[in-house]
């Protein structure tokens, strides 16, 4: 297979332009990898990955030897190595002949025909018999990374499609559900070997028809097909054939009866009645077909709520063994025994408590004592000469009121002396007498001072 000049620029290393480097990777290999290992790996390593990118582009997990010469034909060259980088893929685990990838299949398989599509090249197996070392131009290798995600992708198509409530699919139910994943039906039994050699699919043929389970999600394995799986496959495929049996009647009636319209307005009543009888015995066939349809229908149902409750039953049987299990040597005495076990130990923590306590209040007392030392102490330190007069506790009068202004008052009082008094008690009192005198005459000559301008007014 041909590429175009645009896309080998896109998908050949910038080495390819390099006519001298590739010259070299387009020659053969030495006989004996001893003899010059460095140039031997160097072209394993360019070719192994271009291989591998060439079959992931063209969707493909299978290649050989023929398409890869016309794939990376370079000027009129070929490679004339690719059969020893093929021989180096297969050591290394890279790539596997289709014969011994299919060498495990089961009488499902080989009930298809399968081995019959995949084990057909023999002439690889006479080659090594005969020690040559050539690959045979159209042997067939499957690229084992490639398949392997071919079939994690269609595992993951089915387990998010409407079919996943299905236990059994048929093969063109499933070719066209990997249309988008497996571009031909070879590439699609190689996904589903891959997915029977990882125990998620198992085939059968039934009535001659392929079928494919898949195992369930959550499941590590798939189980066989068993006599339940195909009960509920045929009440799958009764139910889809009347689904489209009645949706193809109900189309039918709908037709009579515009038939029948159409006739009653040119005139024709006779066949516009045949018309609305067919019509109606469309209708009852539909009805009946509806009927069986409804039948089938609640029988599936039935068949979903037993599987629902086998797996309940199965997880409470699960429960029961745990619990049993986590329960063992756990009685009624045992439990009591702690309990008492649990109030005596809290008893004992009271009573440390209560003892801390106490403790606790004597460190306190202690305290007391030392507060009172310190007090005494700083009264000891408090200087003589710092202490204050004692606050008088009897009442203070208030000052005596006179009529007297506060300045004539003040001029009224004697001088303050500037020497030592001798004065005696008797002298004090008459001089006291003298100032209750001058307290009452004053005011009144205050008084007539006054009044003397109102009367000249």
């Amino acid at each position: 297979m041909s590429v175009s000049v645009e896309k080998r620029d896109a998908c050949f290393p910038p080495d390819w332009e390099d006519d001298e480097r590739m010259a070299f990777l387009f020659s053969a290999f030495k006989e004996n990898r001893d003899v010059d290992c460095t140039d031997w790996d160097g072209k394993i390593d360019f070719w192994s990955p271009l291989i591998i990118g060439h079959c992931r582009r063209h969707g493909s997990v299978c290649v050989n030897l023929q398409e890869l010469n016309e794939s990376f034909r370079r000027k009129g060259s070929v490679p004339l190595g690719l059969s020893t980088v093929l021989q180096s893929m297969i050591r290394s685990g890279k790539v596997q002949k289709e014969s011994d990838f299919a060498a495990n299949v089961d009488s499902g398989w080989l009930s298809w025909g399968v081995g019959l599509l995949l084990v057909r090249p023999l002439k690889w197996t006479l080659s090594a018999l005969l020690g040559s070392g050539r690959v045979p131009l159209e042997e067939s290798f499957v690229v084992i990374d490639l398949v392997k995600e071919k079939a994690a992708a269609l595992l993951a198509a089915y387990r998010a499609s409407p079919l996943a409530t299905h236990s059994l699919l048929s093969f063109q139910e499933l070719r066209a559900l990997s249309s988008h994943i497996c571009s031909d039906e070879s590439t699609l039994c190689l996904a589903l070997l891959q997915l029977q050699r990882e125990k998620h699919v198992t085939v059968s043929l039934h009535e001659g028809e392929k079928l494919v389970k898949f195992s369930q999600a959550g499941l590590g394995r798939v189980s066989p097909v068993s006599e339940v799986d195909l009960g509920i496959y045929q009440l799958q495929r009764s139910e889809k054939l009347l689904e489209e049996r009645v949706e193809a009647l109900g189309q039918e009636a709908e037709k009579c009866k515009q038939q029948a319209k159409s006739l009653l307005k040119e005139g024709k009543k006779s066949q516009a009645l045949r018309c609305l009888r067919g019509s109606k015995r469309v209708e009852k066939k539909a009805d009946r077909l509806f009927a069986q349809l409804e039948t089938v229908k609640g029988i599936l149902d039935r068949i979903a709520n037993s599987q629902t409750d086998r797996l309940v039953m199965q997880a409470y049987q699960a429960g029961v063994a745990a619990l049993r299990i986590s329960l063992k040597g756990v009685t009624v005495e045992r439990a009591e025994n702690l309990v008492d076990q649990i109030q005596e130990l809290c008893d004992t923590q009271d009573e440390i408590n209560q003892t801390l306590a106490s403790g606790a209040l004597d460190s306190g007392e202690d305290s007391e004592e030392l507060e009172e030392e310190l007090k005494s102490l700083l009264e000891k330190t408090i200087p003589d000469n710092d202490v204050l007069p004692v606050v008088p506790t009897h009442p203070i009068s208030p000052p005596r009121k006179t009529g007297i202004p506060d300045a004539d008052f003040v001029q009224s009082l004697p001088s303050v002396p500037d020497f030592s008094l001798g004065i005696t008690d008797e002298e004090l009192d008459r001089e006291l007498s003298r100032l209750t005198v001058s307290d009452t005459v004053v005011p009144r000559g205050s008084i007539s001072a006054q009044r003397r301008p109102e009367a000249a007014q």
